[in-house]
């Protein structure tokens, strides 16, 4: 799949935009802040509904206006697919091929894409906050089953937490509720554990190998699922579901002396192990590096499995953060392969004939203009 032309209306700093591309590789030049980011945000955006900078969708918006808007025409297997996505101070409409989606859940997914950004390389080494979001953003985009059952479970989050806090410091307390609330949230934790197995079970099948030759055969490279111990993904739901009540049961103390919910998929993380060393804690930058670059370089291939079409890869000002080993990695994976974006103050140094072959743009205080070639 490649996008063929991108639209702005009053989105970030530019009141109008309209941009056609490469399905090959595209390269945005300009220095910082000048509004290369905010055209590869876009398509982000029109993929994701949300944005990975903010989480405010009124900084979307330019300033002044009362709404913005992202079109894409996009090139898939089937067809050509018209998207649109307006975001306004009173929510987002989505449409798909010119009808109005009744839920973003079922707009998720029309286009699939994988970002990298400096901030990714905070994958490993980050909080589990961030590895939570890295999960749940690459599930819901060839799942949306789970992006529904993600919303539900964290509705249910919400609601059994504020009887907790309404509750705390008691030592016990009846409320019929909150069982049923309970009860509600162990079956979408179920759901959610299990795909989270089955998509780090893919994950880990590509990115081994990618590790080990970024590595240059050096490094094996496993990734986990960090959840309570006693689950597994052999277990069927029902005994997923009795461990999780078992569980809850024996913090219910707990959390009622702080207010919160202690157990389920909100609190759970990944575990990267690089020759049986939690690289997390012991491994050197450049493992760390590795690894997120290998996840990365991964998830193309995992998409391209799942949804039977390759993403379209986003490179926000990451190249410039790669030493050139993995930078001509990264390059030569996505050359003539993947439709790919870039952003770079300057492509000097890059020596690679995939980005020689590039469509080439310059931008500067919003303005976006084409030139043919390096």
């Amino acid at each position: 799949m490649y996008i063929d032309r991108l639209a702005l209306t009053d989105y970030r700093n530019y009141a109008s935009l309209d941009l056609s591309f490469s399905p090959h590789i595209n390269v945005f030049i300009g220095e910082n802040a000048q509004g290369k980011t905010n055209v590869m945000e876009a398509i982000y955006v029109l993929a994701m509904a949300k944005s990975h900078r903010t989480s405010n969708d009124r900084e979307l918006i330019r300033w002044g206006q009362e709404y913005g808007k992202i079109e894409g025409d996009v090139e898939r297997k089937y067809g050509h697919l018209p998207i649109e996505l307006v975001i306004s101070k009173k929510g987002k409409k989505a449409r798909v091929n010119h009808i109005e989606q009744n839920r973003l859940s079922l707009y998720i997914g029309q286009v699939n894409v994988v970002m990298f950004a400096p901030e990714d390389l905070n994958l490993v080494k980050g909080s589990p906050q961030v590895r939570r979001r890295f999960l749940d953003m690459e599930i819901g985009q060839i799942s949306p089953v789970y992006l529904h059952d993600l919303l539900h479970y964290q509705k249910l989050l919400k609601q059994r937490n504020a009887i907790l806090k309404d509750n705390r410091g008691k030592r016990q307390f009846e409320d019929v509720m909150f069982d049923v609330y309970t009860e509600q949230f162990v079956d979408k934790a179920v759901q959610i554990i299990k795909k989270r197995y089955y998509f780090l079970e893919l994950l880990q099948k590509w990115a081994g190998p990618i590790h080990h030759g970024i590595s240059r055969g050096l490094e094996n490279l496993e990734v986990s699922y960090s959840t309570l111990k006693e689950l597994s993904p052999a277990q069927s739901d029902d005994e997923m579901k009795d461990i999780l009540m078992k569980k809850l049961a024996e913090v219910k103390t707990r959390e009622l002396d702080r207010g919160i919910t202690l157990i389920g998929p909100h609190r759970d993380d990944l575990t990267f192990m690089v020759n049986g060393y939690d690289i997390q804690t012991y491994g050197s930058q450049g493992q760390q590096r590795t690894t997120a670059l290998s996840l990365k370089l991964a998830e193309i291939e995992l998409v391209r499995q799942e949804v039977g079409e390759a993403p379209i890869l986003l490179l926000d000002d990451v190249l410039s953060e790669l030493d050139d080993y993995r930078q001509s990695h990264l390059l030569n994976t996505i050359q003539g392969q993947v439709q790919t974006f870039v952003t770079t103050t300057t492509v000097a140094g890059i020596e690679h004939e995939t980005i020689r072959q590039a469509a080439i743009y310059e931008v500067e205080d919003g303005t976006v203009s084409r030139r043919d070639n390096v």
